[in-house]
This record gives structure tokens, C-alpha cells and sequence, in this order.
């Protein structure tokens, strides 16, 4: 169902402005959070940016591990999204179902070069080790991040480009705020001409 993407081409996933899930681990913790604010920066090697919270269990998981994976959710996911993107992993820490995977049965698979792991039904992966820039993560709260594998599911993104058509509960969400989404549109080709 899913295909690798090259990592050449990895930014394309990224490029029109998604809301994502960040999941991370390290050690037995695990935790996956959601945000809007990431991008691709770089084609070779592939980079992105992303904003993670001083105060989120997430960030303290990424410093741990250093690295994190990249989940591209779907209109069928998006009131899981809020879910996860409206509750604090730390506030599940010795509880029965002490992680947000566990607390609302979100089923996972491995990834192949972290620990992260990647979330079922998604639209597209992308595992990142942490670029460690102490100054702009203290500063700002940002993240760069090199991709070392890339997944896309081949019904929605093939050959290098997105195409959703037949398939509207696959297409990406843009988080706009109170719960508030637009899936991503229509594609059209412009002539430079």
C-alpha cells in the first residue's frame, strides 16, 4: 500500500503546507503530537524545519532520541488529530494506557532507520534525525531535521507528485484553528507561457 519516496524528492510531501503528527520515542516512552508549523528546507540531503514547544513531552523525547518521524494524516483522520493534538502525553505517564498510541488505539508500524513509530493511515512518512542546532531550538523552538527515509501511500503520491482524485478522505488537512480544517484542493498546472 505504502511505496519508499526518494529522498530527492522527499521536500514534495511537505511542500504544500500539511498539518502532521510528530510521533517520536526513546527508550519504552512513546508519544506523537500534532503540528502545523513545517517545511521542507533542503532537496540533497533532505531537510525540514518544524516548531516543537519548549514544554512538550514530544520535545523532551526528541532531545532524548534525536530524531523523530513525520506523519502526514488524512480527512478520514482528522478528528484523531485533534485528539492527539488536544491532550499531553506526560499527563498519561503511569497510567494503564500510559501513551497517547495506547490511549486512543492508534495503531503503528516500525520505521526503518528510527525508533519513532509511524502511525497507520496516514498518507505519507518521513524519518528525521534531529540537525542539532542548540541556538535556533533554544531560540525559537525550531527544529532542523535531515529525512532518512521516506514512505508515501502510492494510491494518493506516486512518481514524485500528489494526486487525490477518487480519493477525498485521503487528502491532507490544514489545521486553521478550533478544530477547523480545509483539505487540501483541487491540482492544476499553470503554462509558463
Amino acid at each position: 500500500m505504502y511505496s519508499p519516496v526518494l529522498l530527492n524528492q522527499t521536500y514534495r510531501l511537505l511542500n504544500h503546507g500539511p498539518t502532521v503528527l510528530v510521533s517520536t520515542a526513546h527508550g519504552n516512552q512513546r508519544n506523537v503530537m500534532a503540528a502545523a508549523w513545517n517545511m521542507p528546507l533542503d532537496f540533497d540531503p533532505p531537510k525540514i524545519a518544524i516548531v516543537i514547544d519548549k514544554n512538550t513531552y514530544t520535545r523532551e523525547l526528541i532531545e532524548a532520541s534525536g530524531s523523530f518521524a513525520i506523519n502526514v494524516p488524512c480527512r478520514a483522520q482528522a478528528e484523531m488529530v485533534v485528539k492527539v493534538g488536544s491532550s499531553s502525553g506526560r499527563e498519561l505517564l503511569g497510567k494503564a494506557e500510559d501513551n497517547k498510541f495506547a490511549a486512543f488505539d492508534l495503531p503503528t508500524f516500525a520505521a526503518s532507520k528510527i525508533e519513532a513509530p509511524l502511525l497507520e493511515g496516514c498518507v505519507a512518512w518521513l524519518e528525521c534525525k534531529v540537525i542539532p542546532e542548540p541556538h535556533i531550538r533554544d531560540a525559537y523552538d525550531l527544529y532542523l531535521a535531515e529525512v532518512v527515509a521516506a514512505w508515501a501511500d502510492e494510491r494518493v503520491f506516486s512518481d514524485g507528485h500528489w494526486h487525490f482524485e477518487g480519493h477525498d478522505e485521503l487528502r491532507t488537512i490544514h489545521h486553521i484553528a478550533g478544530g477547523n480544517f480545509f483539505a487540501i484542493g483541487e491540482a492544476f498546472k499553470a503554462s509558463g507561457d
